[in-house]
């Protein structure tokens, strides 16, 4: 490795750069054309814009040597990390789980390195100057073997001559930090880590470029008071901004979905203007303590206004006509409006540049190279897609390992998804199906990407990044990658990160922390999680292992109840099995969203969502009155594993409008014989507003807990579709309406004396609702199975919180 950084220097001194000099830091507004491969692209191309009077906030550049001369001090002790350009780490990435134990073993001993005292001083020298208490570390990558032809000029500039300068697709994310001395040194190696990471490893290899070719520099500058962040994207005939409330986090990381808007060159006529669907935005955290920036939920005010007013979008098209007249579009830049010390105004600034290339905009004309919708599900996926638009799908034609993209996801595709590596949407939200069923088997999935279909070909090979929102088109084949493309996934919480049983141990906590699920599979993946049971065992798909694309009336027919019967016990009894003596929660059959698996609708793919609105009324229990074969069937399965000893599971009536359908489930359970035994318990979903006024009843009735649904029951109460993403504004958990009813039903459990739980998607996707949970005394919380480390978390602090005031509280009395 030592050779590799003598290969740097010698590169360095021969490009005329004096090598007394390559151990300093660079100040935007000084670096030299000269000096482009030291910093990078992203950092050159703001400290030219910047040296020729555009708005760029001021900073610093890490040259890329500071993270060579760490990498060569490691080498000394880390073999994975010795004589690095020719052992390509030793990694083989059509091996994803090679891919990952290399990669995360590689970040961790990067984050554990230490920075020479000559680097630390400097760069602590520096941060020292910038006038704000918080700081952005940003990767600029460049490669030695990419020389400069000319810098920038007054001139236009054609595309060709910078299309080394066009970015490379941002596998490097960025990181905040306080400008505190430890956190700046520690982010700092965060960032270089990053260059490590398995979905970075597996592209540099498939694009054919060796990580010695890579440079890693790392740009600094300060975080201010944000008002609005966005992106301006200029075309040759208009230019689109997108524009959110905050900093620019909440986009990179797909959050939210901008406000957009379309405007004519050179007329300047507004095209289109489309609002977006803004429900948080990232900020400066206020407190002395914690992360440098936090979310923070926007009001209903400003989530339906508009981010930028007509002065705004005036000086942000008046910065796009100004590049017009040097660069040649197309072309983009990140924006943001924010508040500097000692000024009265918030002011217009350009975060980054991005010149595009001749060749990049051949690969897909006219077409975007990434895309944006809603994260669904966490990880990152890179593989070939395949679009589905149409009601007929011929599943055993489709390859597996593929990322399906398509308008919406029935219940009945639960086989494809099961061997997909991700899935991409145009609806549904982050309580749609697609969502739901993604979380569970452990796939990275974006939903809500308007188009998508129409955009993406099958075949083309797309890298899904589920944390972000975001979906990159890398090549229209997978020979432009050279070869045939394995999927590579890359999960932010893998076994290997998540906290061992002794770390959960230090913080116990009291309130049931309970797993949402419907798939056998997911067992392992719950197995060493700390869990007290499963708090919703979804009914709808794991039917689909019984049916076999029947309908319960057809095995009827063919004199098959018996053995439909034992086929659904002997499925349920491997969840009872597997948690035993812990709880679980079998939700019966919601035929309301069951019936698309039969076939009843005429369109699943194009109007799934108003199918299921226009069936409302057939829902639930409501649906047992009138035909109770299937419920029936239930029962007689839950009979025949108590029957077995399988004590555990408990019996949750779903979507139970008036006490009198509960009277009619109830006698119905009473017949199949399953109230005779003392560990049975009938419990119903409180996600009807009805039950705000009838749980009294219910409970003279016989229901002996309740668990709160907070999907349903948001939707319901604010009169919105939670599979519509655009609608995802009103569709809040955390509207004082819900949390309202949420606080209501948790009071009014304790005063019956019944146990009360939720299950829904609010706490894992509000951590703050989980603190309003704990503080009102709710009993157990049931989440997806990638959300239980966040929520246990959650738990443990808010418990402990509510613990240091009860003791405050006792010694000031």
């Amino acid at each position: 490795m030592a050779n590799r950084v003598s290969v740097i220097l010698d590169h360095l001194t021969t490009s005329g750069i004096p090598k007394q000099i390559v151990d300093n830091l660079y100040w935007l507004d000084q670096i030299q054309p000269s000096q482009r491969s030291l910093v990078g692209e992203k950092a050159f191309g703001l400290s030219q814009l910047g040296q020729q009077g555009y708005p760029v906030i001021r900073g610093f550049v890490i040259p890329a040597i500071a993270f060579w001369q760490v990498i060569a001090d490691l080498s000394q002790s880390e073999p994975l990390l010795a004589d690095l350009p020719q052992s390509s780490l030793y990694v083989n990435v059509d091996n994803p789980r090679q891919l990952q134990q290399v990669a995360q073993h590689i970040r961790q001993v990067i984050t554990s390195a230490t920075v020479s005292d000559g680097w630390r001083s400097q760069i602590l020298d520096a941060a020292a100057t910038l006038d704000a208490p918080a700081l952005i570390l940003q990767p600029s990558v460049s490669f030695p073997e990419v020389r400069s032809r000319t810098p920038m000029s007054t001139h236009p500039v054609n595309r060709e001559d910078w299309a080394e300068f066009a970015p490379i697709p941002e596998l490097l994310a960025s990181h905040y930090c306080r400008k505190q001395p430890d956190a700046l040194i520690q982010t700092l190696k965060q960032v270089w880590a990053e260059l490590f990471r398995a979905k970075s490893l597996f592209y540099w290899q498939r694009v054919g470029m060796g990580l010695d070719q890579i440079n890693l520099a790392v740009l600094v500058q300060p975080i201010y008071d944000t008002l609005a962040s966005g992106v301006l994207q200029a075309k040759s005939d208009f230019c689109q901004i997108q524009a959110t409330w905050g900093l620019g986090i909440a986009i990179t990381q797909g959050k939210v979905l901008p406000d957009t808007c379309q405007i004519a060159i050179p007329t300047d006529q507004l095209l289109l203007s489309q609002p977006g669907n803004k429900t948080l935005a990232y900020r400066l955290n206020p407190e002395p303590t914690g992360n440098a920036v936090q979310a923070y939920p926007l009001n209903q005010g400003e989530q339906q206004q508009s981010v930028l007013d007509d002065n705004a979008w005036q000086q942000i098209m008046a910065l796009s006509r100004k590049l017009q007249t040097q660069f040649n579009p197309p072309f983009s830049f990140d924006w943001t409006l924010c508040k500097i010390p000692n000024t009265t105004e918030p002011q217009l600034y350009v975060t980054q540049f991005r010149p595009q290339s001749t060749s990049s905009a051949e690969s897909f004309p006219s077409q975007p190279q990434s895309l944006r919708g809603l994260s669904a599900a966490s990880g990152q996926v890179t593989a070939v897609a395949q679009v589905m638009i149409g009601e007929e799908q011929n599943w055993q034609a489709i390859p597996p390992d593929r990322i399906l993209v398509t308008q919406t996801i029935a219940p009945d595709w639960l086989p494809i998804l099961r061997q997909a590596a991700g899935v991409v949407t145009e609806q549904g939200g982050m309580t749609s199906h697609a969502a739901i069923v993604a979380r569970e088997l452990g796939i990275p999935a974006v939903v809500n990407v308007p188009g998508i279909t129409q955009l993406v070909q099958t075949g083309e090979v797309l890298l899904v990044d589920g944390d972000r929102g975001e979906i990159q088109r890398l090549a229209r084949d997978a020979k432009q990658l050279g070869e045939a493309v394995d999927v590579a996934i890359e999960k932010q919480e893998t076994v290997a990160d998540a906290p061992s049983p002794r770390q959960y141990n230090r913080f116990p906590i009291a309130t049931q922390l309970l797993v949402n699920l419907s798939q056998t599979q997911s067992l392992e993946r719950i197995r060493d999680l700390p869990i007290d049971g499963i708090g919703l065992l979804r009914s709808e798909l794991m039917i689909l292992d019984v049916l076999n694309n029947q309908p319960p009336q057809e095995w009827l027919r063919q004199g098959r109840k018996q053995e439909l019967i034992t086929r659904l016990a002997q499925l349920i009894m491997q969840f009872a099995a597997a948690l035993m003596p812990r709880p679980v929660f079998y939700r019966s059959l919601d035929w309301g969203e069951a019936e698309l698996i039969h076939g009843d609708t005429s369109n699943v793919n194009g109007s799934t969502l108003s199918v299921v609105n226009a069936m409302l009324g057939r829902r639930g229990t409501y649906r047992y009155l009138h035909d109770p074969t299937s419920f029936d069937l239930e029962l007689a399965a839950l009979h025949q594993l108590y029957a077995q000893g399988y004590s555990n599971v408990q019996l949750m009536l779903p979507f139970v409008r008036t006490v009198e359908e509960f009277v009619f489930c109830r006698r119905r359970v009473e017949q199949a014989g399953l109230m005779d035994n003392p560990h049975f318990q009938l419990w119903i979903m409180a996600e009807v507003p009805s039950i705000l006024f009838l749980l009294p009843d219910y409970v003279k009735a016989g229901v002996q807990g309740i668990s709160i649904g907070t999907n349903d029951l948001t939707q319901l109460l604010l009169a919105a579709d939670r599979n519509l993403g655009e609608l995802g504004s009103t569709l809040d958990g955390r509207h004082p309406a819900v949390m309202g009813a949420i606080k209501q039903l948790i009071d009014m459990a304790k005063g019956a004396g019944i146990p009360c739980a939720i299950c829904g998607q609010a706490p894992a996707q509000y951590p703050e609702v989980v603190e309003s949970l704990v503080e009102w005394g709710i009993q157990s919380i049931s989440v997806d199975v990638s959300d239980v480390e966040a929520t246990y978390h959650a738990i443990a602090r808010a418990e402990q919180r509510l613990l240091l005031e009860a003791a405050r509280r006792s010694l000031e009395g």
